[in-house]
């Protein structure tokens, strides 16, 4: 028997805490959205407002060639403009992108019970966690979808722990990637003075996590969102669209692109990755860079699968804005912490925006 819908209660229990997530409700064949889907007008996402980036895809390849300064100029614009960028020749083989967008349509689409094993307070390791929506205890409503995300810690864990199904591709997609953000964070930290052989690099990107969301098709995209407004909280993210789009940006000053306060959407490109800026490198930077605020929509006509890479630093890595770009600014913008407590902060609430940044600005009250 089909559970209720449009009780809370039932669907709650139904699509979070057995696992059955957003996939599951749908193929009961749903015909409106539930109410618990429903968003605040304020929320919702009207792509008739939303104009689309224009600017071409980054070419990565020139990093290692004479035009090594203008592609870096290129890099750096975009992180303290609108925060998100799009690159290709990028050293990830296209074979392995379809390949990902493939394996991620495939997991979503296995039994319930083989994902739900994964689920929060059961999965057999604290690396793989399998869900739905972003905080479901604390959302007033919910986002349509599901993930699956695993943290990696070294190689011999990730092939231990990590789904069988995935496991492989997944690894191959981070093996490829890392060197690209390597190479980009060598741009944007030496743009701020910091040389290319500095350990710190290394250090902003020592915890990593591939994480494969899926948005099943949705009644009613005007009522909902798949992802709800945010930035990312670590250093750099890479991410894998398929051709469905869906990835809104806002616009945090007037740009070339459009005016501040207006969502641009960033449209699928053919073998490109897309690059955005978290948390950590706007508060390194003291406010140069931007993480910017984004969200995505549903379709009607498809499921969509994402793919990102988040990099992050360690927990136990003490953040705050480099002190000679202090220096030149003449205040921090930001306070010193301990990442840990600001994942904490930020893990423990629903999206709301760059509200996350409130942690460690100064004087923020």
């Amino acid at each position: 028997m089909a559970p209720s819908f449009n009780d809370d209660s039932s669907l709650f229990n139904f699509v979070v805490r057995d696992g059955n997530g957003v996939k599951g409700m749908v193929d009961f064949g749903l015909s409106k959205v539930p109410e618990a889907y429903i968003q605040p007008p304020k929320e919702r996402i009207d792509k008739e407002k939303a104009s689309k980036h224009g600017l071409l895809p980054i070419d990565l390849s020139k990093l290692d060639g004479p035009d090594h300064d203008q592609v870096a100029k290129e890099i750096v614009k975009a992180a303290e403009t609108l925060g998100f960028f799009q690159v290709f020749n990028h050293g990830v083989p296209v074979d392995l992108l379809e390949s990902l967008k493939d394996t991620a349509h495939n997991f979503f689409s296995l039994p319930p019970e083989r994902k739900a094993v994964y689920r929060s307070g059961v999965s057999p390791t604290p690396l793989v966690k399998y869900g739905t929506s972003f905080m479901p205890e604390k959302e007033k409503a919910l986002e349509w979808k599901d993930y699956i995300s695993m943290q990696y810690t070294n190689e011999a864990e990730a092939l231990e722990y990590w789904p069988v199904e995935i496991r492989d591709v997944a690894l191959e997609y981070l093996r490829t990637s890392i060197n690209m953000v390597r190479k980009l964070l060598e741009v944007l930290m030496g743009n701020l003075g910091m040389k290319p052989e500095d350990s710190k690099i290394d250090a902003l990107i020592q915890k990593k996590m591939v994480n494969m969301n899926y948005y099943p098709t949705c009644p009613n995209p005007d009522f909902t969102v798949g992802v709800g407004r945010h930035s990312d909280m670590g250093t750099l993210t890479v991410l894998l669209q398929d051709g469905i789009g869906g990835l809104y940006v806002k616009i945090e000053e007037d740009t070339d692109f459009g005016k501040k306060g207006e969502w641009i959407e960033i449209p699928p490109t053919p073998d490109a990755l897309v690059i955005n800026v978290g948390d950590m490198l706007q508060i390194l930077s003291n406010g140069r860079y931007r993480s910017a605020k984004h969200r995505v929509r549903t379709t009607s006509t498809k499921s969509r699968v994402s793919i990102p890479i988040f990099t992050i630093p360690k927990p136990t890595e003490k953040i705050a804005p480099l002190p000679h770009v202090v220096g030149k600014d003449g205040i921090a913008l930001y306070r010193e912490f301990v990442l840990a407590d600001y994942m904490k902060s930020f893990f423990g609430n629903a999206h709301d925006g760059k509200k996350s940044l409130d942690f460690a600005k100064i004087n923020s009250a």
